[in-house]
Order: structure tokens, then C-alpha cells, then sequence
């Protein structure tokens, strides 16, 4: 198992933020991760700072952990601008870049780009376009010059030229639960990204959600299947922090050590953990999160 951090765009980078990335690489996780996302529910009114500027400066100030987005969605994103965009700071990174990504939510990015009267897309919209975002971004990581015209998107005469330093391409790490989300994840995914069962964060029960998120790997097993992906199909990554009794795996190093070996169980390779963030949903003892970080996979094996 693999253990990662995601670190909030939450700082300015001359007052703390630079040195939470080098901490976070001098702790030893395999991925820091940030947000992609215009503003983040409780931190709206707060600063927030934008993902792939953030993440081209950790790139400088960091030279073994890989870094990536959990999630990008087209929510605000065009696959022309961010294939440019993802091929530079993959780039810059030295071949060091995950893309994270996911079909977006109903929050404040969803609205922010809207006119008056607009209303924002509806889950099987966000869901269309995502099916037609994902292959397109995929082309123009791989092939210098693509054209296409779909619904939802196009491109002509695109040039991404020299492509990604990673090859074919940078990995794609694909959050999804439903079935076109889980089949764009067996044919698009290096890797396979869930926060657990949503319904459960409230009122479900530790035992329910370790349960549900043993069905989605076994919905994700028959979406490989059903379009022909041989072999484990992509890493399974578990971002903590939204399943029932959030902050358990922080509490200790046994309570770590319990959540993520029951995951481990069901197939997890990586877990993620957020960077301790005072006074927010995010808090946890910044002593506890370093020992977890140092010590939490060595005790499972």
C-alpha cells in the first residue's frame, strides 16, 4: 500500500505554503495532491489559490514526490487548455504529474461560470460531458495533433507538441461510482479514485462503508471486464475524509493502522490522507499525522 497526502490550496505560498509541500515530501508520502476547484465549501470565504499554478511551484520546490489534482473536473475546464496546461507542468515536474479527475459536483464551480437564469448542469449532463471530456483529453496527451467535434467539445488542429514526458501519458487517476463513470475508469484509468459511499457519511456505520466500498471495486472489476481490460485494472486510491467517522484514521497511529489495513483487505493501494488544517473539518494533531506518515505502513505489513 501507498500512503499520500492532499494539501489544501488554502495558503499563500510565502506564509507556509512552500514548506508544507517540502514537509510532505520529506515525510516520505508517494503523492501530494491538491484540490482543483474555484472555491471549497467551508473555505469559500477564505483564501484559495489555483490548483495548476500551486502545483507548478511544488514542482520547483520539490524533486522525488509525485503531485496531482484530486479532483479536475469539466466543471471549469476545457480538455483543449488543460491538456497545454497538464503537458507543461508534467514538464516542470520532470514526469512527476497524476491527473486526478472526475465528472465534478453540484458546489460553488459548478455556478460560477453561469449567467443569470442559468442553471447549473444536472448530474446526466455533467455525466455526458465527462464521457466526452475523458477520450478527448486522452487523445490530446498522446497524439501531437488531434481534431475532433463531439456535443459537448472540440478541437481542430490541436497541437500538443513534444506530448508528456511521462509516455504514452501522464497516468489518470478517475474518481467514479456509476457505471459510465466506472467504465471510463477501466478504459481510460491508471488508477480508480472513491471517497466511499456518500449516502453513508452521516448515518452509516465504519462496518457499512468498508461493505460499500467493497461493491465498487467489484462494479469496477465487471466494468473492466466489460470492456475487455485484462490483467487488476487500475489502482484503487481511497481519498479519506468522507466516510463515516471521517477523522478516525487520524486519531492514532492504531486507528490508522486498523482503517487503512481493513482497506488494504478489500483491495485499496493508496490511501490519502488531508493535511492537517486548524479549525476546519480537516483539523487533526499535526504530532499524530507526521506518525502516521513515518510509521502508519510499517505496521502493516
Amino acid at each position: 500500500m501507498r500512503l499520500s497526502t492532499v494539501i489544501l490550496p488554502d495558503r499563500r505560498w510565502s506564509e507556509g505554503g512552500r514548506e508544507r509541500w517540502q514537509r510532505a515530501e520529506e515525510l516520505g508520502f508517494h503523492t501530494a495532491y491538491t484540490y482543483d476547484h474555484l472555491s471549497w465549501r467551508t473555505f469559500r470565504d477564505g483564501p484559495w489559490f489555483g490548483a495548476v499554478p500551486t502545483l507548478t511551484a511544488a514542482a520547483t520546490a520539490t524533486s522525488r514526490m509525485r503531485l496531482g489534482t484530486l479532483v479536475t473536473s469539466p466543471n471549469f475546464r476545457h480538455p483543449v487548455t488543460l491538456a497545454k496546461e497538464l503537458i507543461s507542468l508534467d514538464d516542470i515536474s520532470g514526469g512527476r504529474l497524476t491527473l486526478g479527475i472526475g465528472a465534478g459536483g453540484s458546489g460553488f464551480d459548478a455556478s460560477a461560470l453561469l449567467k443569470g437564469g442559468q442553471e447549473p448542469w444536472t448530474p446526466r449532463e455533467r455525466a455526458d460531458r465527462f464521457a466526452e471530456f475523458v477520450p478527448l483529453l486522452d487523445r490530446l496527451l498522446t497524439e501531437d495533433v488531434v481534431s475532433f467535434e463531439g456535443e459537448h467539445y472540440a478541437a481542430t488542429e490541436v497541437r500538443n507538441i513534444p506530448g508528456c514526458v511521462q509516455r504514452p501519458r501522464l497516468p489518470f487517476a478517475v474518481a467514479a461510482t456509476g457505471p459510465r463513470g466506472l467504465k471510463l475508469a477501466a478504459r481510460h484509468g491508471q488508477a480508480w479514485v472513491t471517497t466511499g459511499d456518500p449516502k453513508l457519511f452521516e448515518t452509516g456505520t465504519p462496518e457499512q462503508s468498508l461493505a460499500a466500498v467493497g461493491g465498487q471495486i467489484e462494479r469496477l472489476a465487471k466494468a473492466c471486464a466489460d470492456v475487455g481490460r485484462q490483467g487488476a485494472g487500475p489502482e484503487k486510491i481511497l481519498l479519506t475524509g468522507f466516510t463515516p467517522d471521517p477523522g478516525r484514521p487520524l486519531t492514532s497511529l492504531d486507528a490508522f493502522v486498523d482503517f487503512a489495513g481493513a482497506h488494504a483487505e478489500l483491495g485499496i493501494d493508496e490511501i490519502v490522507l488531508h493535511w492537517p488544517i486548524a479549525d476546519s473539518i480537516f483539523d487533526a494533531d499535526p504530532v499524530v499525522f507526521e506518525k502516521i506518515a513515518t510509521e502508519g505502513l510499517a505496521q502493516l505489513s
